[in-house]
């Protein structure tokens, strides 16, 4: 009689008035169905973020070279290094910053900052006379640019338990899809005045600011993004979770008075053990694991530009920036198709640990094809790219949303925001490192087509390959844990 009752009190009072986080659980357990809004909001917030950080690739070499920084052709990789990794410069910073700030003030404040400084300072980018403001406005960007991990601890908890699967692929999927149609936009809109001269003239802004239509276009998605963020509810819990009122946990004492405190020095000892992040096992190795997959992605996107850009005596297949933005928008499509009706089935069948091995090692054969792809032509190369690029990048997402689902599970909701922040922090500095490491790669394995081992592309498919052996290695036991949630 006494459980009973105890039961009938924490139920009447789980809920507090007042409480924006309390109000989202009791919507969640009230509503019924699949989340189809919410599961748009994270959709279109997480893209509005991923947009601007590769669009500026296709162009970046033509905008350096506008500025007259670079003294020669060959300067001109050097100074659009500074440019791109400026931007995961500023996101590694700030990350675990803006992760405590959403933990302390509630996330969507950090969501609604995160919109609006990617409709300025990606606007202001693109207004860039100089090679100097360039490096400032990526650099405010990436500094700003606080909305994944917030965004990841948003949709943990913004969905019922049986769809945390769905919401962790949305994430990835948005994430992974603006990384594909990013480039395409700048491929496309850049330039519009040489390109569309019929409707944009070059005494037009557009003229005089070559590059200032795809950033624009981006900035206006950012804008409209940022006012439907304003309907959104808020996550975060302003009371302790768990807590009751005074007479509430008296009579609940007097019903049963051992038993609840036994929980109460149990739910202690577990604060205790989970004070401090870096020392979370579970979450710390999904993270490490996260970082290298995040890692071969960044350093694949880089390698997959140049080496269809580079020409054919090279080993690569002569692209334009049109044909590279037509290839990257039909693996988004094909992306966005599989972790909306597939991953969530494939999770819930496997698991994330298994999903992310199975996905990385099937990335692994694909990857060995590239440089055999690039010996054919017409029809079937249009056919075997698209294929090899759709499920790359549909394992790759699938692998890294996996490793998402993992960390969430594995710290509890006030410390969430945090944990992205590291996470993201983490991510930036081996983003940083990525396409650095992949456009010397790339140098030197055309310095090598004629070797007895592993020649031109070959290699550098190769090393790719060793980066997805050993996230997939790292995903067993001893070295990942999984959390108990």
């Amino acid at each position: 009689m006494a459980e009973e009752y105890k039961e009938a009190l924490l139920e009447k009072h789980t809920y507090h008035d007042g409480c924006p986080g309390c109000k989202v659980e009791k919507m969640k357990q009230l509503r019924r169905g699949y989340p189809y809004l919410e599961l748009t909001f994270v959709w279109i917030i997480v893209l509005s973020t991923s947009l601007p950080i590769s669009s500026l690739y296709p162009f970046l070499y033509y905008m350096i070279e506008d500025f007259g920084v670079a003294k020669t052709e060959k300067d001109i990789g050097f100074y659009a290094g500074f440019v791109g990794c400026s931007f995961m410069l500023g996101r590694a910073l700030t990350s675990v910053f803006w992760g405590i700030v959403a933990d302390r003030y509630g996330r969507k404040p950090i969501i609604l900052l995160g919109t609006i400084s990617i409709a300025i300072f990606n606007a202001l980018f693109g207004l860039s006379v100089n090679f100097w403001m360039a490096i400032g406005t990526r650099f405010l960007l990436g500094s700003f640019n606080c909305l994944l991990g917030t965004m990841k601890a948003y949709a943990s908890e913004i969905f019922r338990d049986e769809y945390q699967a769905t919401a962790m692929s949305a994430v990835s999927t948005a994430w992974g899809i603006g990384l594909i149609i990013g480039p395409a936009l700048g491929g496309f809109l850049a330039q519009p005045a040489d390109k569309y001269p019929n409707v944009f003239s070059q005494e037009s802004i557009f003229g005089r600011f070559r590059y200032a239509l795809p950033c624009f276009t981006i900035s206006a998605f950012a804008l409209v993004v940022t006012v439907l963020c304003c309907f959104i509810p808020e996550t975060l819990h302003n009371h302790k979770l768990g807590s009751t009122s005074h007479d509430d946990s008296y009579e609940i004492l007097e019903a049963a008075s051992h038993e609840s405190s036994a929980i109460e020095k149990a739910g202690k000892n577990e604060r205790k053990a989970s004070q401090s992040l870096l020392k979370n096992w579970p979450l710390m190795s999904s993270i490490i694991v996260y970082c290298v997959l995040c890692l071969h992605d960044t350093a694949y996107s880089e390698i997959f530009a140049l080496w269809a850009n580079s020409p054919r005596k090279y080993g690569g297949l002569s692209y334009s920036t049109n044909d590279v933005g037509t290839v990257l928008a039909i693996s988004g499509l094909g992306l966005f198709s599989f972790q909306v009706f597939v991953y969530p089935f494939a999770e819930k069948l496997l698991g994330p640990v298994l999903v992310t091995r199975y996905a990385g090692a099937l990335m692994i054969p694909i990857q060995m094809s590239y440089p055999f792809i690039a010996s054919l032509s017409g029809l079937s190369l249009s056919l075997m790219l698209n294929c090899a690029s759709i499920l790359i990048n549909v394992l790759s997402v699938s692998a890294i949303t996996g490793l998402l689902i993992l960390q969430n599970r594995a710290v509890d909701q006030s410390q969430r925001g945090a944990a992205n922040g590291i996470a993201m922090t983490a991510m930036s500095l081996f983003k940083t490192v990525g396409p650095a490491g992949a456009g010397i790669l790339f140098s030197w394995s055309e310095r090598r087509l004629n070797a007895a081992f592993l020649p031109g592309s070959h290699m550098v498919f190769f090393v790719l390959n060793v980066i997805v052996v050993v996230g997939v290695a790292l995903t067993f036991k001893p070295f990942l844990v999984t959390g108990r949630r």
